[in-house]
């Protein structure tokens, strides 16, 4: 069956279907009327993120199930609220799609993303479908602070911070050039660092944070020009899945460009002050593997990569206007 054959009524009740009656403390009404309603608690403050995913740009049909897609659509955004160090709530969904494309694929991309959202704690409260040329599913995704926690900021890094990040790099882009040469299906499934993200708005000494999206080196430079600082990144402290140089070998892939401008990692890149934890003390509160990979400096706007290439500091990583 189509689209054009389901309609948009009934592609609306089976979405409805798969997003389940949501209530609870702050969803007052999910779908089902021309918006949903969500009660605040006082006191808290609330944390929005954006984020679209479109066919021949983020995805193609084929190597990877519908299903995945979906969730990556979600766990983009979740990401951001990890970074920021909020708990998620809920999400819309705007979805476009042409009507030849086969509503069992059209469901299976929704069932994605509340699939994640349930497992997230962040159910589909509502949004829109629409008749497009291509396939994409624009999400809006809300999270919380509680009273006494405070936003992470990209602006918050400050000369002489140590420069860490969670989990490992380069796995992501590693798997696409997988599939892009041999097919087969995706191996990597990134996850959103919420807990992280939380235990480290939490914790003292905490300087900015950014998450892993476009590459390590594309997503630093957002903290370095909000913070006005530069940095030092150490190649060999970042860390890497175990066989990925020689998986990069296999595939004729470059590791060092991976692991600095490879995207969609969705780890935490973050700093805090000389006087915090170490790595592995970090790693035990935030309940994910740490690494310290660098440092910010006094030179604004000056990224150095050490024991890298030449030239290696000039990644660009994903950019949707200009060349990576």
């Amino acid at each position: 069956m189509k689209l054009r054959d389901l309609g948009e009524l009934g592609l609306i009740a089976r979405i409805e279907r798969l997003a389940g009656r949501v209530q609870g403390s702050r969803v007052v009404l999910g779908i089902g009327d021309d918006a949903a309603l969500l009660r605040p608690r006082a006191g808290e403050t609330w944390v929005w993120t954006t984020d679209a995913c479109f066919e021949g740009v983020h995805f193609r049909f084929g190597p990877e199930p519908p299903a995945r897609i979906g969730r990556r659509a979600l766990t983009a955004n979740l990401s951001d609220l990890a970074a920021m160090g909020a708990r998620p709530v809920a999400f819309t969904l705007a979805f476009a799609a042409p009507p030849r494309l086969d509503a069992a694929v059209a469901l299976a991309l929704v069932r994605g993303a509340v699939a994640e959202g349930a497992a997230r704690g962040c159910p589909l409260v509502g949004g829109n479908v629409t008749r497009a040329s291509e396939t994409s599913l624009t999400i809006a995704a809300l999270g919380i602070l509680a009273r006494r926690e405070r936003a992470l900021l990209r602006s918050a890094a400050r000369p002489g911070d140590r420069l860490l990040v969670t989990g490992r790099l380069g796995g992501a882009a590693l798997d696409r050039a997988r599939l892009e040469r041999r097919g087969g299906r995706p191996r990597h499934r990134p996850e959103a660092r919420l807990g992280a993200g939380r235990a480290l708005a939490r914790l003292p000494g905490a300087g900015a944070c950014i998450d892993v999206s476009d590459g390590l080196l594309a997503d630093l430079r957002h903290i370095l020009v909000a913070s006005r600082v530069g940095a030092e990144v150490r190649l060999d402290a970042v860390p890497r899945g175990r066989g990925f140089e020689a998986a990069c070998r296999a595939l004729g892939e470059d590791p060092e460009r991976l692991v600095l401008a490879g995207g969609e990692d969705y780890e935490l890149l973050f700093t805090v002050r000389r006087g915090a934890p170490g790595a592995g003390a970090l790693a035990r509160r935030l309940g994910v593997p740490v690494a310290e990979i660098g440092r910010i400096t006094d030179r604004p706007g000056l990224l150095r990569v050490l024991g890298g290439r030449p030239g290696a500091a000039a990644a660009r990583g994903w950019s949707h206007f200009g060349a990576r």
